[in-house]
């Protein structure tokens, strides 16, 4: 296999994986909360930094709001573009974002902020680009804070200690309302959610965690045996420009 087919084959592996994560309950009643959070946005436009395959966007649209799609990876929003052809999609970095100050109502970004060596400048650059009065919703994962059960805990530890520590900012979500409050935002909400994962769903991020064999061969027996779980916290943080 070449190496582009490897690069597209990943890339389809991996939006295998965030629709499945996409169509559980509790990741679709996550996601509404977040639009609620952002208030009401029909006929304003918002912006969704690190859209990856677009179906915020969709969704803000159908609710009324003029969506923006914005992603670094060049592939990401070539599928957005495939799978929502309605929608406006464009590459842009979350440190530089392809808007004029002030000209958006709404800020989104779901589990961005983690794969950012500086997160504060991307939660600046959301202050630039909001209208006075603007929403911003920081929506993720602490990657130190998943539970997984597991007949080896000190293994899945370390593996989830592992997996935390090649992240570029593991544990920011856990500093969303004080990155937010450090850039000018008022009236913080904080909320946390918990995602529970007890089917095969929970492989395909275990998988995303570590390929160790023997360790994920533990984890597909508890598939199999419908003893498999996952639970990751999500943290949901909300303020106002």
């Amino acid at each position: 296999m070449s190496t582009l087919s490897q690069i597209m084959a990943g890339m389809y592996h991996l939006l295998a994986v965030l629709d499945a994560v996409d169509a559980q309950p509790q990741a679709l009643e996550l996601r509404a909360r977040s639009y609620e959070l952002l208030g009401d946005l029909t006929g304003r436009t918002v912006v969704d930094a690190g859209c990856g395959s677009g179906r915020a966007v969709a969704e803000l649209a159908e609710r009324g709001a003029h969506a923006i799609g914005v992603d670094l990876d060049p592939d990401m929003i070539a599928a957005a573009r495939k799978r929502w052809p309605a929608g406006e999609f464009h590459v842009g970095d979350a440190y530089e974002l392809p808007l004029e100050t002030g000209s958006v109502s709404g800020y989104r970004a779901d589990k961005v902020l983690h794969t950012l060596d500086d997160p504060a400048r991307a939660v600046a650059e959301a202050r630039r680009v909001l209208a006075p009065g603007g929403r911003v919703v920081l929506l993720g994962q602490d990657w130190d804070t998943i539970v997984i059960d597991s007949d080896e805990p000190q293994a899945t530890r370390r593996l989830i200690h592992a997996k935390a520590d090649l992240l570029p900012s593991p544990r920011v979500a856990r500093r969303y309302r004080n990155l937010l409050l450090d850039a000018g935002f008022v009236d913080p909400v904080v909320e946390v959610h918990t995602s529970v994962f007890t089917d095969d769903t929970a492989l395909g991020l275990l998988h995303r965690i570590t390929d160790e064999e023997g360790w994920l061969a533990e984890q597909a027996e508890r598939a199999r045996t419908n003893r498999i779980f996952v639970a990751v916290p999500m943290f949901l943080v909300a303020a106002q420009g």
